[in-house]
């Protein structure tokens, strides 16, 4: 057997490590996953919860277990429970057991972007309280007073138009897919 030195390129070992839903992970799938992984740590996610995220994405059935993700990415066992718990906080994806199994894979919500900006209008609303008390601890005719006020409104706006969009995104998705989301 030859293994290749080139980073995610497949390899008899990573042939073998295909499951019941999964197809080769060829070096086009590896390269998406590169660069949309380097676009998410760009935007501020965790390096290797972006790439684990990223591999996840392309897999057809939305779910793969740890040595497959550890053997796709060429990371340790460590890296790929770390992302993992990271990406479960913020709701990206989900533990499930095999049957009969101690095993775990970790599966693609099929509305995780929905979930994350979710999480995102909630935590927008605690900042709300947030800015309400600092107004009220430095005084609203303070020019820290009227930096927070505007950083609250501010939030405030974007916490409105995001329920509006979110509702939008629902009635669109029903329109064009019946409701139907990718599999997950």
């Amino acid at each position: 057997m030859v293994v290749s030195e080139q980073p995610n390129e497949p390899n008899e070992s990573s042939e073998r490590a295909v499951g019941p839903h999964t197809r080769p992970y060829g070096p086009e799938v590896a390269e998406f996953v590169e660069r949309f992984a380097a676009e998410l740590t760009e935007a501020g996610m965790q390096r290797m919860a972006s790439r684990v995220f990223a591999c996840l994405l392309t897999e057809d059935s939305g779910t793969l277990g740890s040595a497959e993700l550890s053997e796709r990415l060429r990371i340790s066992p460590a890296a790929v429970s770390g992302a993992i718990r990271y990406l479960s906080q913020v709701h990206l994806v989900t533990r499930e057991r095999e049957p009969g199994s101690r095993r775990e894979r970790y599966r693609v919500h099929a509305d995780a972007w929905y979930e994350a900006m979710t999480d995102r209008d909630a935590l927008l609303g605690r900042w709300s309280a947030t800015f309400d008390q600092g107004l009220k601890a430095v005084g609203p005719d303070t020019p820290a007073g009227r930096r927070i006020a505007e950083t609250a409104e501010f939030f405030d706006f974007i916490r409105r138009e995001l329920a509006m969009m979110l509702d939008r995104w629902h009635a669109h998705r029903e329109a064009a897919h019946g409701g139907d989301s990718a599999p997950s």
